[in-house]
């Protein structure tokens, strides 16, 4: 089943933009709120230093401690006790040099040496960016979430632009019939990665139409050369039949079967060569029992010489909307690889509002002959033909594809099964 579209190349570009924006929104507010607290931490140091330096040229003169400047850097001399709770906080972190009181205090601290006495600033009242913490917490998320915003619409804009081209390349390529492949695509595009890939297309597309085109010749012209001694060699065979012993006869039946089935090969040959693309559903319903019939009666010759019985299960209303030639093609290469390896005996033609199907007793094993048949599928025309199915199976295939039906294999209780129904209907029974 055809899995949904989904954008993402322009999701991912988008996601991109907004992450990124987001990341360096994160690292300037996490340096900026640093910066601040740095900042701050230095202005009370340097203040805590010019007083340090006032005390040290005091004591340097000979003079006594001096008051200082700042009314709220306080001067303990040594001995002298401290709050206590900035004692407190100094036991439980002894090497700190900032430090948390109670009731919102904060306290940084200067050793005078060698004298012992300390400096100690209270700053709960000159503290700037703790105050106002979630004002600018408030603000640059603020700021982030827009410089997202735009990133966003940025991503979304660029994202569109870069993937139209992809997606109008897309569009083409899905459009595309097998008759008619784009060879001109580089030229609706730019000097660009998608302008190259376009040009790769169209020179792919152009060598893909050349192969087809050599095969269709060589199909059309082989299958005109075969015709002929095919059927000079049929009209031999009968004429041979007719004088031969009842000795020889067997010999020159498998002859013919082997002539019949050659000629229903280039049929095959000639309807892929010449046929269209049209859709299967384009023809009218016929009723499908009278085709049968009228290839049962064509081939009883053949069915008489090997004996066989056909078992024909099909309501006489049912009706398909294939065109006869087809039928006659795809039914008439069906029952051959039935007959030709086969168990012979009987051959069970059925067919209901689903699928119509073949079947036969199978001379391999269930296992080995379904693992060919898939292994077939993956190998092309040589897997098929070599799972003993014979080349026209191959062909049946393909030209049952090329109008939209599905051909299927199955192995049920000793009974090889060949079933065909339209393609839409085996995709439903797949996915169910």
């Amino acid at each position: 089943m055809r899995t949904r579209y989904r954008a993402r190349l322009q999701r991912r570009l988008m996601l991109a933009f907004t992450g990124y924006t987001l990341l360096v929104s994160a690292v300037f507010a996490l340096f900026a709120m640093a910066f601040v607290y740095a900042v701050e931490d230095q202005f009370f140091e340097t203040t805590l230093n010019q007083e340090a330096q006032r005390q040290a040229t005091s004591r340097a003169a000979g003079g006594d401690w001096l008051a200082p400047v700042q009314p709220f850097v306080h001067l303990y001399r040594p001995g002298q006790p401290w709050p206590e709770d900035l004692a407190e906080a100094r036991r439980l972190e002894p090497q700190a040099h900032e430090l948390a009181g109670r009731e919102g205090r904060h306290y940084h601290l200067r050793k005078l040496k060698p004298e012992g006495a300390w400096l100690v600033a209270e700053v709960s009242g000159q503290l700037v960016v703790r105050p106002m913490r979630q004002e600018l917490l408030t603000w640059l998320g603020l700021w982030g979430g827009g410089l997202a915003l735009l990133a966003l619409g940025l991503g979304w804009w660029l994202a569109r632009r870069t993937s139209a081209p992809l997606r109008r390349l897309a569009h083409t390529v899905a459009q595309s019939q097998p008759a008619q492949l784009p060879t001109d695509l580089a030229q609706h595009y730019g000097d660009d990665e998608v302008g190259l890939l376009a040009a790769h297309l169209a020179q792919l597309n152009h060598r893909t139409q050349d192969f087809i085109a050599r095969e269709q010749a060589f199909t059309r012209d082989a299958s005109h050369e075969l015709r002929t001694p095919l059927a000079v060699l049929g009209l031999a065979c009968e004429d041979l039949q007719r004088q031969a012993t009842p000795g020889q006869q067997a010999a020159l039946a498998s002859l013919s079967t082997a002539i019949w089935q050659l000629q229903q090969t280039v049929d095959l040959l000639m309807a892929l060569a010449r046929e269209a693309d049209a859709p299967i559903l384009a023809a009218p319903e016929l009723p499908l029992l009278p085709q049968i019939e009228q290839l049962v009666l064509a081939m009883a010759p053949l069915l008489d010489c090997h004996a066989l019985t056909l078992e024909i299960t099909a309501p006489a209303t049912l009706t398909r909307p294939w065109p006869p030639a087809l039928t006659r093609l795809l039914l008439s290469n069906l029952l051959a690889n039935a007959i030709s390896h086969g168990n012979g005996g009987v051959v069970r033609i059925e067919a209901d509002a689903r699928q119509l199907r073949l079947g036969n007793a199978s001379v391999a094993p269930p296992e080995a002959l379904l693992q060919e048949d898939a292994a077939g599928r993956q190998a092309g025309l040589k897997g098929e033909a070599s799972a003993g199915l014979g080349l026209g199976l191959s062909i049946v295939r393909r030209l049952a594809e090329r109008h939209g039906l599905q051909l299927q294999l199955s192995h049920r209780e000793g009974w090889t099964w060949v079933g065909l129904q339209a393609r839409s209907e085996s995709d439903t029974l797949t996915s169910s």
